[in-house]
């Protein structure tokens, strides 16, 4: 998995700003943040550059929230919910909540899926590709990938339609209701927010 991108900036492009904000999510929920990636979300621009933007509100709580808690309370949230031993308090995988079961039939249907856009995971990368992390990266390389046959619209109105549209809202909903969440209730709030936005976009296009 590449290393995120840089946070959101007003002087981005449209698009290059959809995988801006992809690249940040993959990060945040891949693993607990790093030092630097938190340092940069605290002096993170809240105000957006028109009135009236949909994502103001849950960034700046998103921002928020990265300004009130340390990085090692971040890092200990993220661990209590998403990590340990045996059962997490919160699955983080599509299969979980397509089929309540883990390498389940969605898993297959989706390494189908990115075999056919010529993708594959990082050996490095211990989860499997539905993990949420991974498939938001998927979403930014369809987003700013170079090879224009695999990075357009339709590919990414497809694949975000199939693999994070069915079940995506359903961990952020898990996230923001379970009781111990802060900084992640902020980070799936926004998260919300954003898919809310993208689902609405590729509705335009269909």
């Amino acid at each position: 998995m590449n290393q995120p991108a840089q946070l959101v900036s007003s002087a981005l492009d449209e698009e290059t700003a959809r995988a801006e904000v992809y690249g940040l999510l993959a990060a945040l929920f891949y693993a607990p943040p790093s030092a630097s990636l938190v340092s940069n979300l605290r002096v993170a621009v809240t105000e957006a550059p028109a009135a009236g933007a949909l994502l103001e509100a849950s960034w700046s709580e998103l921002v928020g929230a990265a300004r009130k808690l340390s990085d090692e309370e971040i890092a200990a949230e993220y661990d209590m919910l998403f990590g340990g031993i045996g059962k997490p308090e919160v699955y983080l995988f599509g299969s979980h909540y397509l089929s309540g079961f883990l390498n389940e039939k969605p898993l297959a249907a989706l390494r189908t899926d990115l075999d056919a856009l010529g993708l594959a995971r990082d050996e490095a990368m211990s989860e499997t590709e539905d993990h949420i992390a991974y498939l938001f990266e998927v979403m930014r390389y369809l987003i700013a990938g170079d090879d224009v046959e695999v990075a357009n619209l339709t590919r990414q109105r497809e694949f975000f339609a199939r693999h994070l549209q069915p079940w995506a809202s359903i961990l952020c909903d898990a996230v923001s209701t379970h009781p111990k969440a802060d900084f992640y209730r902020c980070v799936a709030g926004f998260t919300h927010t954003f898919l809310s936005v993208e689902t609405q976009g590729f509705d335009m296009l269909a």
